[in-house]
């Protein structure tokens, strides 16, 4: 019994393989050019820079296009100063407000105005064309239920 938890925290504590440091290097360096270039699109065309459109996104999801400041940050899997200074830049461009919460003080709202509405729904369509184009269209019917299963997969772990 000790020799077999020995042998499970080593397995544990082994590092990884030259191989598998390839295909991590390979996944991470692939996933930042995706993002650069998606992020580099929505810039020029729309713009607007990811997390603009992650906000907006979110926003334009909820419930009467407004979601408390800790609901959006938890949504968009943001800390909650980053999410600040953000919003921040947004509301100065007229993109979104923030209110006190009618329910609680202590918390604020972060709303959708017209002009982030516009915002969005103009940069959408060449947005998903961008995602189309450099991600969809480069796999497989079945490498995207792979990489559908990957994601989970890492997600769940993330979330533990």
């Amino acid at each position: 019994m000790a020799r077999e938890r020995a042998a499970g925290r080593a397995t544990k504590r082994r590092l990884p393989t030259k191989e598998e440091l390839r295909v991590w290097r390979e996944f991470i360096e692939t996933a930042e050019t995706l993002r650069s270039e998606l992020a580099s699109r929505l810039q020029a065309e729309c713009g607007l820079s990811t997390g603009d459109y992650a906000v907006l996104l979110a926003l334009s999801e909820a419930p009467g296009r407004r979601l408390r400041s800790s609901e959006l940050a938890d949504g968009i899997r943001w800390e909650r100063s980053r999410l600040s200074h953000h919003l921040g830049r947004m509301e100065r461009r007229g993109l979104i407000r923030r209110e006190e919460c009618a329910t609680d003080s202590r918390g604020a709202e972060v709303v959708l105005e017209t002009a982030g509405a516009e915002a969005f729904r103009r940069s959408t369509v060449p947005h998903l064309r961008a995602v189309r184009e450099l991600f969809v269209d480069a796999l497989t019917p079945e490498q995207l239920a792979a990489a559908a299963d990957l994601a989970t997969a890492l997600r769940r772990r993330l979330d533990r």
